[in-house]
């Protein structure tokens, strides 16, 4: 059987590192934030380009402490809008509405399912405050026409970048650093992955920057003197040492994605599939290959019928799930297409050249 994703052997590349920098974390006797939350804060930050970086608990803490800040500095207040993808994960509107601001879903293109200024600048109101973008299955936005709307109408942009570790822009400049903030999951599966939850906050401006600092350690910048109504959203410590060595092979991993994504979208022939866009570049690290099948019951069954392990991301949309039942009754025809109909093909860094050649003959082989 080829796994969907292999965590085990992904990680197995370092085992050795891990168990002997384990050993150094245990008798240290350092364990909520330290040198090695510092460490990979630091690390994280040049590696995304920007100034400065909050190592937090995962994904979802990472844009809710965005928007609480945001709120605390006084530029969103309960009720403001914010505009987000109609396809996104859950998680990303789950960070507006949690902070009692309202999130305006915006259907994407239907070839990069992304979303785009042209379709945002139809939603825009008095009431819009901010833009969430969500650098979906690792491609990035075009942010260049995104970053002007947002500057002509004095809109707040907050990338949700848990998808899009290392993604890069023609003038090269990373996810996490095309907006005044970016989100990142560590969560294992992800191209940078912990072995738990993890997660950080990249930004440039340092206001921003130290007021996560106190909302992440329970308001506070000096131990029993708090000055906000914070939470405890910490980087675990471990976690962090982890990433900091993951984080050195992060993009000969990217690379690799893009290989076997190359090779999926030249050799995959089938007109039953529709391929993913990609024009070669790196603004896409592949966290996810995401098809579309009109049948997918059908196609599922039938790959792992041949051996094959899939996936779905994601079944449904936020505005068709049960705790979003004020969206229930709206319509986004796009996003319910592509969410009936998209498929997870494996890709990873430590999948082999036989495996890749294996799914293509089988897919080219359905019917």
């Amino acid at each position: 059987m080829i796994p969907f994703l292999d965590l085990k052997q992904i990680n197995k590349r370092f085992e050795k590192e891990f168990k002997a920098q384990f050993s150094d974390f245990l008798n240290s006797g350092s364990y909520i934030l330290g040198d090695a939350v510092l460490n990979f804060e630091k690390s994280f930050a040049k590696y995304c380009g920007t100034s400065y970086c909050v190592g937090v608990s995962n994904g979802l803490d990472a844009l809710i402490l965005i928007f609480k800040a945001y709120k605390e500095l006084g530029l969103l207040h309960d009720g403001d809008e914010v505009i987000v993808p109609s396809n996104t994960y859950i998680a990303t509107v789950l960070a507006i509405l949690n902070n009692g601001l309202q999130p305006v879903f915006v259907e994407p293109n239907p070839y990069t399912f992304n979303i785009e200024a042209s379709t945002i600048s139809k939603h825009i109101t008095n009431k819009t405050k901010a833009i969430l973008v969500v650098h979906l299955y690792g491609q990035l936005c075009d942010m260049n026409e995104i970053n002007s709307l947002a500057k002509t109408h004095d809109l707040l942009i907050v990338e949700d970048a848990a998808q899009a570790h290392g993604a890069q822009t023609e003038t090269k400049e990373r996810a996490g650093n095309l907006s005044d903030a970016a989100g990142f999951s560590f969560y294992p599966s992800k191209n940078l992955g912990a072995l738990g939850d993890a997660g950080a906050i990249t930004t440039n401006h340092k206001e921003l920057y130290e007021l996560l600092l106190k909302l992440r350690n329970y308001g506070s910048a000096l131990k029993y003197e708090n000055e906000v109504l914070g939470y405890n959203n910490r980087l675990d410590p471990i976690q962090a040492v982890f990433l900091q060595h993951k984080l050195t092979v992060l993009d000969s991993d990217n690379s690799k994605r893009r290989e076997i994504a190359q090779r999926y979208v030249t050799e995959i022939k089938n007109p039953e599939l529709k391929l993913p866009f990609y024009n070669g570049s790196l603004n896409h690290v592949f966290h996810l290959f995401v098809i579309q099948v009109k049948d997918r019951t059908r196609f599922m069954d039938y790959m792992l019928q041949n051996h094959i392990q899939i996936a779905i991301h994601y079944p449904k949309p936020p505005h068709q799930q049960n705790a979003l039942k004020q969206f229930n009754k709206r319509s986004f025809p796009v996003s319910e297409a592509i969410h009936k109909t998209c498929v997870s093909l494996p890709i990873s860094p430590v999948q082999t050249e036989e495996q890749t050649q294996q799914i293509i003959s089988v897919i080219n082989a359905y019917q």
